[in-house]
């Protein structure tokens, strides 16, 4: 079983090269901004996400403002992201929500933040981890690649691999988890054709220790 040293080891490799996520990027925005923006980027890249997210909130930069927004108008804000129908009548309802049960504050609590439409597990830590700066563990397909690939979980889903890494990651480290992978699955630790060779964690990587 990796150890918490090692864990701690290869994030202080991968800290010297980070690049900011898109989470970073928009850190200037508001919670439900941040809300918004992490929704509307399943399933979709970063570089598309983020022209989109800048552009609506230009138009729409309040709850209130996107709970009346026409949703036709909507869609074709988000015609470039994926599933942008379903997106489009998420942020519709949820800036609803926010706007009238929340005062338009986001809740920082993890069961209130899932309830809200279009908001799952991935979304709620990223917006705790990031927005609010609480110890949460956000996993996407880049986390769940990595670790796996890493060899600190065997697992199926984002899911069973968020429960795995609660186990083995000091609490201390947590919101690390999501800023450092994240952005190594994004340039280096690809899905297809990992970039091993110039991997700066290679020596602890299972996979690449197997594949160089």
């Amino acid at each position: 079983m990796v150890t918490s040293r090692e864990i701690s080891k290869v994030f202080s490799l991968l800290e010297p090269s980070h690049q900011p996520t898109m989470l970073e990027q928009l850190k200037e925005y508001t919670h439900f901004q941040l809300l918004v923006a992490t929704l509307l980027s399943a399933r979709t890249k970063d570089t598309t996400i983020i022209p989109i997210v800048k552009r609506l909130f230009q138009k729409y930069p309040q709850p209130h403002d996107l709970a009346k927004a026409d949703i036709k108008a909507l869609e074709q804000e988000l015609f470039k992201s994926g599933f942008y129908r379903a997106k489009a009548r998420h942020v519709k309802a949820l800036s609803t929500i926010v706007h009238e049960q929340y005062h338009d504050q986001i809740p920082q609590d993890f069961t209130q933040l899932i309830a809200l439409p279009g908001v799952g597990r991935k979304t709620a830590n990223c917006i705790l981890n990031y927005a609010f700066h609480q110890s949460a563990i956000a996993v996407d397909i880049h986390v769940h690649r990595i670790s796996n690939r890493l060899g600190w979980v065997k697992t199926k889903t984002p899911e069973g691999t968020e429960e795995a890494l609660q186990k083995i990651v000091p609490r201390e480290l947590w919101n690390k988890v999501n800023m450092l992978l994240v952005d190594h699955g994004q340039r280096i630790c690809l899905p297809r054709k990992p970039q091993c060779g110039s991997c700066a964690v290679r020596g602890y990587c299972k996979y690449g220790k197997k594949n160089v």
